[in-house]
């Protein structure tokens, strides 16, 4: 017991000197000790766990590369979405940002920014609860990302527990991902001798290294992380300006960029992008603009956000690198939500440090407009040092007999009819549940926790799935045996019972997420609720106009002739009636009578923290089930907020606003009530 004791104490002080010194050497690049003795605390760390083997901890530093390799990647919602920026290619579009930021913050003459270089790496998400590393993902499409919290640990610039105390119960932290010039040559001569595959630039090397499914291999890449920013913060709270947070982060063990400055102004933000463009070749990675960001948190929140980017932040991209080719052949490529894209076969160059052999023409807008056509000579430009796309056509050097190139009538590959809406740019597949090309993706959302929430159906079967083709559409998920499960790769008898036994639950679903996971353009979760509460039924949903849709409360045009023409499709009608035949039932809708004392009809609520009785999902679904809706942020139209443990900025913003806070337990009773009303 005494032993124990002993080697548990020394375990605890080996960690704190090995996090200390990993602190010391990637975050402050300032090491205290020799990479040999470095290497002797590991040794003697490791040889304590091994003969202790109840000492070992999640975070401990021997526990980086301490996961067997995974199967497969799977999904992680962020708590709070990682938001692209909008773009800045000039000077004049430098100054009409800053212009429309103090036009909006009015008053405001001179505003500081929070400038740094913008990594060519890729973007990651670390959740920390408690000050621990409990979840990493990439950024995916902003909402979901890949989980690799295992390839995160292995690197050792990511701190497996936070430095210091007073860290929020739960921190996202942004970064991104990079694999420094020197190390990514580095890795490439030793590939080359082994003759294996070698990296084209740093920015593929660390997404590849990532993405590895056997961490060991990601350890063994020499990969580094620059945090800049955060996403969800509850249970804690950090400083009002941008450049303080990062200053916070850096004392938490969390690496920030060296050349993170604040600037006064317009001409600030362009003499530091001047600045850093004169030292860009001679920094130690590779970077493809500068970032600037309203410095003030205050000023940023007043100034809000514009569809998918906040208005306080800009990306001033570097000069595109240019070459010229040939267009060899122009196809259309059917995305996963059915968009037509126009790709132009290139006769390959080489770009920006990458053979470029394909270009995006983005849609038939574009491709009117800059005219291109088979065997033209065109300009090619890698925007942003990431897209390669054609800049214009040459056409001087055009051949003799080239036509213009036209939106085909038929989906290359279902050969469903193609539409282009009126004023709209993308032109779309109308197959919908029934397109090879959509399959996939259906499949994904339809199974999805908001929508049928299939449990244990993830990416990997899906893909199997439509490998196989043992699923077209939805519909054939219900029709799936035990034999032709286990089956499949990795998929034993028991998992693939499991799943059949998740397939019959899904059967029990409501109208709203039969709707949403049908996956109909445009409309999402609070739609496809609003437009069930209205029809209360399929039946009558099936065979509205586009009129009598739009007269669903909060629904436009759009939206409601994007559903009546899905639901028009033989197809998607044909897929439906199956699903139906197979099983999958909904009780009949409610309608919500609002009454003058209702709680919840017509009322806006905001939940903050967590909740104990249930998940904040199920606490919306109540509530939107009684009439009222959820909104992500306290604003003076907000009617209630809910504060469930550890509430954080919302609860004081609330209280400064007046808005009325109740306790899960007022919640609760307010849903008695309603219920029995």
């Amino acid at each position: 017991m005494t032993d124990l004791r002993v080697a548990r104490d020394r375990a605890a002080e080996l960690r704190r000197q090995i996090e200390h010194h990993n602190y010391r050497y990637h975050v402050l690049d300032d090491p205290e000790v020799s990479d040999a003795e470095y290497d002797r605390l590991m040794r003697e760390l490791s040889a304590l766990e091994a003969r202790f083997p109840e000492l070992v901890t999640a975070d401990s530093p021997t526990q980086r590369v301490g996961a067997a390799p995974l199967a497969e990647f799977g999904e992680v919602v962020h708590r709070l979405p990682m938001l692209s920026l909008e773009n800045a290619f000039n000077e004049e579009d430098v100054r009409n940002f800053d212009r429309r930021v103090r036009e909006r913050l009015s008053g405001v003459e001179v505003v500081e920014y929070a400038a740094e270089p913008k990594l060519d790496g890729l973007a990651v998400n670390l959740l920390y609860e408690r000050g621990r590393l409990t979840a990493g993902a990439t950024r995916g499409d902003g909402t979901t990302g890949e989980e690799v919290t295992h390839n995160l640990r292995a690197i050792r610039a990511v701190p497996l527990q936070l430095r210091g105390e007073k860290h929020p119960r739960v921190l996202e932290a942004r970064g991104e991902v990079f694999m420094p010039i020197e190390g990514f040559k580095r890795f490439n001569a030793q590939a080359q001798a082994r003759g294996e595959k070698v990296f084209v630039n740093p920015r593929n090397a660390a997404a590849g290294s990532l993405r590895q499914l056997d961490p060991k291999l990601t350890a063994e890449r020499p990969l580094d992380i620059f945090f800049y920013g955060v996403g969800d913060v509850e249970g804690g709270t950090l400083p009002s300006r941008h450049s303080e947070i990062l200053a916070t982060l850096r004392e938490w063990g969390l690496k920030t960029s060296p050349e993170a400055r604040v600037v006064r102004g317009v001409e600030g933000c362009l003499a530091y992008y001047a600045d850093i463009g004169r030292r860009r070749e001679r920094l130690p990675y590779q970077i493809d603009g500068v970032v600037y960001k309203v410095d003030d948190i205050s000023s940023q929140q007043r100034l809000g956000f514009v569809s998918r980017a906040p208005r306080w932040a800009l990306a001033h991209k570097f000069p595109a690198e240019e070459e010229m080719t040939i267009v060899r052949g122009i196809e259309f490529q059917v995305g996963r939500t059915g968009a037509l894209t126009p790709v132009a076969r290139l006769e390959p160059v080489f770009v920006g440090g990458v053979t470029v052999s394909n270009a995006t023409l983005h849609n038939m807008d574009e491709v009117v407009r800059k005219d291109v056509r088979v065997g033209d000579t065109v300009i090619i430009r890698r925007a942003g040092d990431v897209i390669p796309e054609i800049v214009k056509v040459v056409k001087e050097r055009r051949p003799a007999h080239t036509s213009p190139v036209r939106l085909p009538e038929h989906c290359p590959e279902c050969d469903s009819a193609v539409e282009r809406v009126a004023e709209q740019a993308i032109a779309r597949c109308t197959g919908g549940l029934f397109c090879p090309a959509q399959r996939k993706q259906a499949l994904r959302h339809f199974a999805s926790r908001r929508a049928m929430d299939i449990e244990g159906l993830g990416t990997g079967l899906i893909d199997q799935f439509v490998t196989t083709e043992l699923v077209r559409t939805p519909a054939d998920l219900y029709t799936l045996t035990l034999e032709q499960l286990t089956g499949l790769e990795r998929m034993g008898e028991k998992s693939a019972a499991n799943l059949l036994a998740a397939l019959e639950r899904s059967k029990n679903t409501t109208l709203p997420r039969f709707l949403y996971a049908l996956g109909i353009r445009d409309v999402g979760e609070a739609t496809a609720r609003a437009i069930a509460m209205h029809f209360r039924d399929l039946d009558p949903l099936l065979e509205a106009s586009a009129a009598e849709i739009e007269r669903v409360p909060d629904i436009g045009p759009v939206i409601a002739a994007s559903a009546q023409r899905f639901f028009a499709q033989p197809h998607n009608r044909k897929v439906i009636q199956k699903l139906r035949l197979r099983g999958v039932h909904w009780p009949p809708v409610k309608t919500v009578v609002a009454t003058e004392d209702s709680a919840f009809a017509g009322k806006t609520w905001v939940l903050t923290g967590s909740l104990s009785a249930m998940t904040r999902e199920e606490a919306q679904e109540r509530i939107e089930a009684l009439g009222g809706k959820v909104s992500g942020s306290v604003s003076k139209r907000t009617d209630f907020v809910i504060a469930g443990e550890d509430a954080g900025s919302k609860l004081r913003k609330a209280r400064d606003l007046g808005v009325r806070v109740i306790s899960e337990q007022e919640f609760a009773k307010l849903l008695k009530k309603a219920a029995r009303t």
